[in-house]
């Protein structure tokens, strides 16, 4: 019998946030798996979170506390491998991730520069440890990294496995967009090396890989296009809910509370359309990061002066269970993200639940649209646009829940865990199968 493909997937954990990122990556191992792949779900810097069974294996790599502290301490670049397990334990990760130090933007930007140098980088011992753990124990057929922000470790993992080495690109440039200079153009520059050095590239919409090619310099052939997917049927308590009461008109907003995912432009839009629908409600929910702990009670405040803190809700960081039950009041959805939006996890996660999305006119929502996605465009940074659609929503409940359930089927059609896998298990599979003939004696 033919031995399973063995995949390492190395996912960036989130200090304890549910991330998008780690949500789509451990859907991608549980559907990989359910097709026969043999997959090693890898987290690095903290252990990851997740709704459901989380597939990663219980270890770190690039502890989120030695990185830092090897990056600030020359003396802690050679500490003794006893000690580094220790710092790189899940659970004392788990449990000081809710606390996490406090970096500055030049911190920040200097740890950055130094994780893309890898081997050549303050954390070298971190990549060589990495590298001697995948050889002599995962033994992966081909690897796949979560992003390139990860990728410092890229030219001594192709030395040392010899294996294709692949790299997801679904917010990259998120992240370097906040570094200031000097670090941008210098990480910049590395990152574009470490591009250089993969064997390809997977994202999820045709807008985003343009947009990511061009700043990373990545041709568009070097490119596959693969599904966003999610557990769908997960969401089948919530859509059941919905479609058994009556419509109403609450606005429903769950992602991170944050200036980059709009929340400000959904408070914009509640406070327009609520004299208009005495009857509404916004009902707001996600993770709340220290650094946006002022920015939340900004719009909180908003809206206690207009007089409408009766008519909102707020859930932050609610867990599971939680969250299911927070979705069941929801009518309509709305997370006006204001950068180039690679996935949108979440507008899939309210589709799944049968709710109507109105998602800003840019990033992967107009292609989402275009394939038969259950969502409604508007003018990106624009609350007044945004209330607009959402009038017509709100106004129109029957047109609304039409819109939800061809969302849901959608979802179910092209979104699902299971086309997630598949699409992707035949990207990996032809890399392996190049890989197999060019290392075939001619």
């Amino acid at each position: 019998m033919k031995p399973s493909p063995r995949i390492a997937y190395l996912t960036a954990g989130a200090a304890g946030m549910y991330c998008g990122s780690c949500l789509r990556d451990n859907a991608l191992a549980s559907g990989l798996g359910a097709l026969g792949w043999d997959v090693t779900l890898l987290p690095l810097y903290t252990p990851i979170r997740v709704d459901g069974e989380d597939r990663s294996v219980d270890r770190v790599f690039f502890g989120g506390i030695n990185v830092y502290l090897q990056q600030r301490i020359p003396l802690f670049r050679h500490l003794p491998a006893f000690l580094d397990r220790w710092l790189d334990n899940p659970a004392l990760i788990r449990r000081l991730a809710s606390g996490a130090m406090s970096v500055s933007a030049r911190e920040l930007g200097s740890l950055a520069l130094s994780m893309a140098k890898g081997e050549h980088g303050h954390q070298r011992k971190e990549v060589r440890r990495l590298a001697c753990w995948l050889r002599d124990e995962a033994k992966p057929d081909l690897v796949c990294l979560t992003n390139l922000l990860v990728g410092g470790s890229i030219p001594l993992l192709k030395r040392e496995l010899g294996v294709p080495v692949l790299v997801t690109l679904q917010g990259d440039d998120l992240f370097l967009g906040e570094l200031e200079e000097p670090w941008k153009t210098q990480v910049f520059g590395e990152m574009r090396r470490l591009a250089r050095e993969a064997d390809g590239f997977l994202t999820f919409s045709e807008h985003y890989r343009d947009h990511i090619g061009t700043l990373l310099e990545i041709p568009p052939e070097r490119f596959d296009i693969v599904p966003l997917g999610m557990d769908v049927a997960s969401f089948d308590a919530v859509r059941d809910a919905l479609s058994a009461r009556a419509p109403g008109r609450v606005l429903g907003y769950f992602a991170r509370l944050a200036p980059e995912k709009g929340f400000d432009l959904a408070v914009g839009a509640f406070l327009e359309l609520a004299p208009r629908f005495p009857d509404m409600r916004f009902h707001a929910g996600g993770w709340l990061s220290k650094k946006d702990g002022p920015y939340l009670d900004g719009q909180v405040a908003r809206i206690d002066r207009a007089g409408l803190s009766d008519r909102f809700r707020l859930e932050v960081a609610p867990d599971s269970e939680r969250k299911m039950e927070f979705l069941k009041s929801f009518d309509v959805f709305a997370v006006p993200a204001r950068f180039v939006e690679p996935k949108g996890l979440y507008a899939l996660e309210a589709m799944a639940c049968g709710l109507p999305v109105v998602a800003p006119e840019r990033g992967a929502f107009p292609e989402m649209v275009a394939a038969g996605a259950g969502a409604a465009l508007c003018r990106p940074d624009d609350a007044a646009d945004l209330a607009g659609v959402l009038a017509e929503l709100l106004g129109n409940p029957s047109q609304a829940r039409k819109l939800g359930r061809r969302g849901r089927e959608w979802v179910e059609r092209s979104n699902g865990r299971e086309a997630m896998a598949q699409a992707t298990a035949e990207v990996f599979g032809r890399y392996l199968r190049d890989q197999r003939e060019n290392s075939a004696p001619s």
